[in-house]
């Protein structure tokens, strides 16, 4: 395996551990490390370059919870007011903004009732008014599920309704131009060429498979939460050919694509523990708020809490928290994966932040950790 770019004196064994990860990946893949606000790391394989920009998929709720925790530093957000604050039409009058965070709001998806498809969720509109005017599946802050398409819009129209600037226009102009970041929501069309296309050469079952193996197991597959859930995909599932397309680089979707780089990804992240070249997006005290884990002691909703999962997502404020299947670097790590093994976050113990990148979304999250990450996940630990 190829690996190109640079470290710096110490960091020798991350960059034989990058390459060691990456040995028989079918695609290419970036890693940017920080400690204490300063890049030590720089690397990339095959045949792209440090500079190539990816679809993050879920690496941008990351994103968008970083926005989040800025306007409430600057006192124009409560994360423990209602939605309806913000948004006097969002009909769910208990649904607070820690709810949204936390993936216990009630609203995990779209139903295939609601008429969002492959082509509706790129109206913006369309997709807010309909969750504007959904009853939650469950009590809101009893029970929580991945809201993988949903939280997007939900946290990014109470940005647009308190900003006045979608989500995307309020990324770029509080935290990437100020870092001077290679990342988007809503890519320009004169950065289309930096983007490299996405595949999978482990594609996760389809909605029709997982449903067959869950009724063998006697789950109930008409419940509501878990049919949503499974409509919901089936929409993620058609829509996948946007992820390579201009339409869908250039729209707005803040659960799932974000654009960017490892290199950019790694300097939001030390930027949220710290300074970086004068920069800091978050005050220690923030920071800390984001990173407290929300969802322990929180049952799985619905037919969820039935069905045996050895890697249960854990949720901080918009952020993931450590887990099993992305253990980061230990209990003080906060940040995001995205779907097929991207990889984002920070951790305050060591100062360390992390973006990786790939074009071979091999990963699956129910499996435990991608395998591209352990070795230099160990070596970094070790390096520590």
């Amino acid at each position: 395996m190829s690996v190109f770019g640079t470290v710096q004196p110490g960091y020798e064994a991350v960059r034989e551990a990058f390459a060691v990860g990456q040995e028989g990946d079918a695609g290419d893949a970036q890693l940017a490390v920080y400690r204490d606000g300063r890049m030590v790391v720089d690397l990339w394989s095959g045949s792209w370059s440090g500079d190539s920009a990816v679809i993050l998929m879920s690496c941008t709720k990351g994103m968008m919870a970083t926005c989040v925790h800025m306007l409430a530093q600057q006192g124009r957000l409560d994360i423990d007011a209602t939605v309806t604050t913000y948004w006097p039409e969002f009909s769910a009058a208990d649904v607070t903004v820690r709810h949204l965070l936390t993936h216990s709001a009630g609203l995990p998806g779209f139903a295939r009732s609601t008429g969002i498809d492959a082509e509706k969720i790129l109206d913006w509109d369309a997709c807010t008014e309909v969750l504007a005017a959904a009853d939650p599946l469950w009590k809101p802050g009893t029970a929580y599920r991945y809201h993988s398409l949903t939280f997007g819009h939900l946290v990014g129209e109470v940005i647009r309704r308190i900003t006045g600037q979608t989500p995307g226009q309020f990324f770029r102009s509080s935290v990437a131009e100020p870092l001077g970041l290679s990342l988007w929501l809503g890519l320009p069309a004169d950065e289309e060429s930096r983007v490299e296309p996405i595949f999978s050469t482990n594609p996760l079952p389809s909605v029709d498979e997982t449903l067959a193996q869950l009724a063998s197991f006697g789950i109930d597959v008409t419940e509501p939460v878990l049919r949503t859930v499974m409509e919901d995909r089936q929409a993620g599932e058609a829509a996948g050919s946007l992820f390579n397309s201009r339409e869908g680089h250039a729209a707005e979707i803040p659960a799932a694509n974000g654009i960017g780089n490892a290199r950019s990804l790694a300097r939001m992240y030390a930027a949220l523990m710290g300074e970086v070249d004068g920069v800091r997006l978050l005050t220690p005290d923030q920071a800390a708020v984001a990173a407290v884990p929300q969802t322990d002691d929180l049952p799985a909703a619905g037919e969820f809490a039935r069905i045996p999962t050895p890697h249960p997502l854990r949720f901080a404020l918009g952020y993931e928290a450590p887990r099993p299947g992305n253990p980061m670097l230990g209990s003080s790590s906060f940040g995001h994966t995205g779907l097929g093994g991207r990889l984002s976050f920070a951790d305050p113990d060591s100062g360390i932040a992390v973006g990786y990148t790939c074009t071979n979304g091999s990963w699956n999250v129910y499996e435990g950790a991608d395998p591209r990450w352990l070795p230099w996940l160990d070596a970094l630990r070790t390096t520590l």
